[in-house]
């Protein structure tokens, strides 16, 4: 493109600036054989103001301005800064919380496990005297009404040492069965009670498979004492119509056999050869507030010092 001399009169403002810049304007007007004077006026006509000889062109910096006074006005802001205070506060308080409630749940699982220890006593004749005895072994006396049996499924075993090997995997290499639950006729206390017998695998779950192990004699027995169960989410409905029970729903199960409202888990002592495997309470309370501890802290540490680094040169507050 050729340019003749005055033609940069025709061009915009801006369009000069982009094309030419500041340097290539001084050029252009050498080359045209301006003069101070005529150096001058087309310099006005090309940037729409007067030409300061020696002053460059910049661009301008109003983003940047603004950005600062806005951090400015969020620094200078005393109640934004006591608001954001409260994130630290907060946590400290929340880990504090967790403290106590880890004193808590230790004594609750100090009380758990010396009640589970305890000696069996014989099965209170008040059943409302259960209510505050679940986990405490009793011994019971009495003859198992195998026609009546209840199955509790899906269920696997009990077993510590495997369910310790294999903690933290996603799968689990334990077979699915089912628990047994059979009326007993207590001959001491003239009542029915159920009871748990214990784990047997899918394959045994028809009662027709393990002959053996429904024994008809009278039998004594030692089982931990359990109260009703509430269903939990995305646990299925019990049907007591076919059988099919998921959770432990003792009114319900009372009225499908005959019995009292009462249930104990029988334990692994027992067990005979081919019936259901006994010892099947799980004994466990979830104690993770060490953590929750570690992790609330842990955010107040954090914040208070990124809120000390922000604020305290700055803030008249604490001057």
């Amino acid at each position: 493109m050729l340019l003749r001399p005055g033609s940069a009169r025709g061009l915009p403002g801006e369009m000069a600036v982009r094309w030419l810049g500041p340097a290539g304007l001084r050029l252009l007007l050498r080359a045209a054989g301006a003069g101070p004077a005529s150096g001058s006026a087309a310099g006005r006509s090309v940037l729409g103001a007067p030409w300061r000889p020696g002053v460059a062109w910049r661009p301008s910096r109003c983003g940047g301005s603004a950005a600062e006074a806005s951090a400015t006005k969020v620094e200078d802001d005393p109640l934004l800064q006591w608001l954001l205070l409260l994130i630290p506060v907060t946590a400290f308080g929340l880990g504090t919380w967790q403290v106590q409630r880890r004193k808590w749940k230790l004594k609750l699982i100090a009380e758990l496990e010396s009640r589970v220890m305890a000696e069996p006593i014989p099965l209170p004749a008040d059943p409302l005297e259960l209510n505050t005895l679940e986990y405490r072994p009793v011994r019971v006396r009495g003859r198992f009404d195998h026609s009546k049996e209840l199955y509790v499924m899906p269920r696997t075993m009990v077993d510590p040492a495997r369910e310790a090997q294999e903690a933290g995997r996603i799968s689990s290499s334990a077979e699915s069965g089912a628990y047994v639950i059979t009326p007993l006729h207590c001959s001491e206390l003239g009542t029915t009670i159920l009871v748990n017998r214990g784990f047997v695998p899918r394959r045994k779950v028809n009662p027709e498979t393990r002959q053996k192990g429904q024994i008809e004699e009278e039998v004594d027995l030692v089982g931990m004492v359990r109260l009703t169960e509430t269903r939990k989410p995305f646990v299925p409905e019990n049907n007591p119509e076919k059988n099919q029970w998921h959770y432990r729903d003792l009114e319900a199960m009372a009225r499908a056999t005959g019995a009292d409202p009462i249930f104990i888990d029988a334990d692994f002592q027992s067990t005979v050869p081919g019936g259901p495997i006994g010892g099947q309470t799980r004994v466990t309370l979830r104690n993770e507030h060490l953590q929750y501890i570690i992790t609330w802290y842990g955010l107040c540490a954090a914040t208070s010092y990124l809120w000390l680094k922000k604020f305290t040169r700055r803030s008249p507050l604490l001057r």
